[in-house]
């Protein structure tokens, strides 16, 4: 008997779609991709017109055997996503189980539930080539990129590193950020800010214009101290605030970040078990819009939980122009369902969702805004006080986050106000914002680089591959002077400030500057902005069948290839950015700053090898130094590491250094970080008093000591070691009270540590 079998890419989707379709169809899952470009080798046969080799991944051969045993006599359905990569993932198992192409059934639904899929399935559709065409191309271009300029960073930069045609641009934007950061010089200017006294009210304003410079600040407030006030006028006037659209898939990632503090990766993730369990719409879209029945689904929820009052209905249109693959904005597939998910992070984002939706088609909410400029009697400024009132809630009932409402006293044109107090701060003009994952995720659309499909992987990638760091800022403190009027008398007040300060923040690694700075010299028009966009747009054209996926792909590859030979000439010195310093005075060897195998680095002799027969001397970068700006005064002093400190009491040689992970002094094989002291200027004394803290503090970790075995408190709860596996103690035992014999027998049962494989030495 013929059987009905589905084929979606998720074990979770499969199960979510099987409750709806019945006992007349199985629903088996693919998971994920099932072939590919093949791991090892380029895979595209230049020659033959680009024409790819697919092979089924390793993993997947027991899948597809078992996907092939399903089909066979039965009648297909492919039910995979309904983008590009899904309709490829459909198009790679068509090819695999000998479909008909022109036969095969492919059904699509944006949401996954009874009504949506009951539809797809009475409309089935062939597969769209077109669409999978686009995919091919994509990943042809990218295999093409990523295999001919990785090995050339390999060669010129680092073993290990990679280049890849969206990943490169991302990178690009954060490394130019950050020299915009650095180049930028901070204006200072004087805010001034005062409190007066309306009737038994306060009332808090600030001066309209901002002060220049000091001398003009203090001239300002003892102006003050003789000055009457008076409301010189009060301008009330209604204005509303309108709910944005629901979610894109990027929009999504970046309302997330900020009120959840979710990174892309981890909200796409939590999106797509959320869709695959029926909760939502799919979750990779660039629409805005939502469907009728969306629309009489918030009309009746609003109307009848809320009241009529809270509904306007929206159809809010799409700006991406790219948006050909969405149907649907994401929304929640019920919007009775007011809780859902398996964990709390899924709840909060289904909720996150739920509102964004509900909230779009809201009414506005009404707010009443005042102001009130206030007359200097000696002088021309005028000081300014606001006030807003929310009068009607509007969509903020559902979706908030609003200011509160800032009310002022009851106030009359020609009113004598008293001033309470004044002080005017420094402040300082910003330099431009680091790019979060949110904010990176908005600047790529809005240059159209990528699609909503390819962000999280692209931001996880360059943060994978140790180009981008997720990290916090400093910032430099700065001594600013605060000026005070209060009582009559004006005084002066020195106090810190950090200026540049930033928290959770993506930063490039000293690697990102080398490789940026390699590809735009070599590779410029392949990084560029407006070529990677004009990408997409390829692909978008041969999405509609305007052009042909071959076509495109030459004509990347005619002007890609001779930048390739072209850049195969620079010298390693040049790509590794190598920048003689000056001579050595003792030894008369030249100082080189160049990028090597581990990062920054000191070189003192040439590697010419008849120019100096002896092997050059390597030192560390001082700490916030950078491969452009370190001088020979600083480098000097660095190959004087490893340096001896003193002795210990017991006559053992204590030494300080600089390795990988930053500065350190070391006793035999114990090594001890220096979070504040400088390696070269630490002295015998404090290096004792910085060993004796780590003693104490080892020795607080032991519990028991037998030799080769330990009983150790560990962050997560007491553990046994003997250094090469660890065994955790059952909450039932008391590690104090554990023989080395008991030690001996759960650490036998423990798995050995996973040993990672050493790159080998040329």
């Amino acid at each position: 008997m013929t059987k009905n079998v589905v084929i979606v890419e998720s074990p979770a989707k499969a199960r979510t779609l099987a409750r709806f379709l019945g006992s007349d169809y199985k629903v088996v899952s693919s998971f994920g991709h099932v072939r590919d470009l093949p791991k090892k080798g380029l895979g595209v046969d230049i020659a033959r017109d680009f024409e790819p080799t697919y092979e089924i991944s390793p993993d997947k051969k027991k899948v597809v055997a078992e996907l092939k045993r399903e089909a066979k006599g039965n009648e297909v359905w492919l039910a995979s996503d309904e983008d590009r990569e899904g309709e490829a993932i459909a198009w790679h198992i068509s090819i695999l189980l000998g479909l008909d192409p022109t036969q095969t059934k492919r059904i699509v639904f944006h949401e996954i539930t009874k009504e949506a899929i009951t539809q797809a399935v009475a409309k089935p559709r062939q597969l769209d080539q077109k669409l999978v065409d686009a995919q091919q191309a994509r990943r042809i271009l990218d295999r093409l990129v990523g295999y001919e300029l990785s090995p050339i960073l390999w060669r010129k930069v680092r073993p290990g590193l990679s280049a890849g045609r969206v990943q490169s641009v991302a990178v690009r934007l954060i490394v130019e950020r950050e020299r915009e950061i650095r180049n930028f010089e901070p204006q200072t200017s004087y805010k001034v800010g005062a409190v007066f006294r309306a009737g038994q009210a306060e009332l808090p304003a600030e001066l309209t214009d901002k002060i220049d410079v000091a001398k003009n600040a203090r001239e300002l407030l003892d102006a003050l101290k003789t000055a009457d006030f008076t409301v010189g006028s009060i301008e009330q006037r209604p204005g509303t605030r309108s709910p944005a659209p629901p979610f894109t898939t990027s929009t999504l990632q970046q309302e997330s970040s900020r009120k959840l503090g979710y990174g892309v990766r981890q909200t796409m993730t939590l999106a797509q078990r959320l869709y695959e369990n029926g909760h939502i719409t799919y979750m990779r879209t660039d629409s805005t819009v939502l469907s009728a029945f969306a629309l009489k689904a918030t009309k009746q929820y609003i109307s009848k939980q809320l009241g009529e009052k809270y509904f306007k209905q929206r159809q809010y249109q799409t700006t991406s122009a790219s948006a050909q693959e969405a149907h649907e904005a994401i929304r929640p597939t019920n919007f009775n369902t007011l809780e859902v998910g398996n964990d709390t992070q899924q709840k909060k984002l289904y909720q996150l969702i739920w509102q964004r939706a509900l909230a779009s088609q809201m009414a506005a909410a009404s707010i009443q805004k005042t102001n009130v400029s206030i007359d200097i009697s000696n002088r021309k400024e005028q000081f300014t006080a606001t006030g807003e009132v929310l009068t009607f809630d509007g969509w903020l009932r559902v979706y908030g986050g609003g200011k509160e409402d800032k009310i002022l006293p009851a106030l009359k044109q020609g009113e004598v106000l008293n001033l309470i107090s004044a002080e005017a701060n420094v402040n300082f003009s910003r330099a431009p914002a680091r790019y979060s994952e949110a904010s990176l995720v908005r600047k790529l659309e809005e240059l159209g680089i990528g699609r909503p499909s390819t962000y999280a992987p692209t931001i996880g990638t360059i943060q994978d591959r140790g180009y981008i760091e997720k990290a916090d800022a400093p910032g430099e403190i700065k001594q600013t002077k605060k000026l005070l009027l209060k009582e009559g008398e004006v005084s002066e007040h020195v106090e810190p400030v950090t200026v540049g300060a930033d928290r959770n923040k993506l930063m490039p690694t000293h690697v990102a500057e080398v490789v940026t700075d390699f590809l735009t010299k070599y590779f410029a028009s392949v990084i560029d902005y407006d070529f990677t966009a004009k990408a997409e747009e390829e692909f978008d054209s041969i999405a509609i069948g305007k052009r042909h996926w071959r076509e495109a792909i030459k004509d990347f590859y005619a002007r890609f290839h001779p930048l390739v030979e072209v850049s195969a000439q620079a010298s390693r010195a040049e790509a590794a950015q190598a920048r003689t310093l000056g001579t050595d005075p003792k030894s008369g060897k030249p100082v080189v700053v160049r990028y090597g195998r581990y990062g920054p680095v000191l070189q003192l002799g040439s590697t010419d090898e008849e120019a100096d027969t002896a092997e050059p001397r390597f030192a560390p970068l001082p700490a916030g130094a950078r491969l452009d700006d370190v001088t020979l005064e600083q480098a000097l002093p660095m190959f004087e590491l490893p340096r001896v400190v003193g002795k210990t009491k017991q006559g053992e040689e204590i030494t300080a250094s600089i390795g990988r992970f930053g500065p350190y002094i070391k006793v035999n094989k114990t090594f001890v970080s220096l979070k504040e002291q400088d390696p070269l200027e630490i002295n015998e004394v404090q290096a004792r008093e910085l060993l004796a803290s780590h003693q104490k503090v080892q020795a607080e970790k032991t519990i028991a000591d037998f030799g080769n075995i330990k009983i150790l408190r560990g962050p997560y709860g007491p553990y046994i070691t003997d250094g090469k596996r660890n065994a955790r103690i059952p909450k039932t035992v008391e590690p104090e009270k554990m023989s080395q014999e008991d030690a001996t027998a759960l650490l036998a049962k423990a798995p050995a540590r996973k040993k990672f494989p050493r790159r080998a030495k040329k």
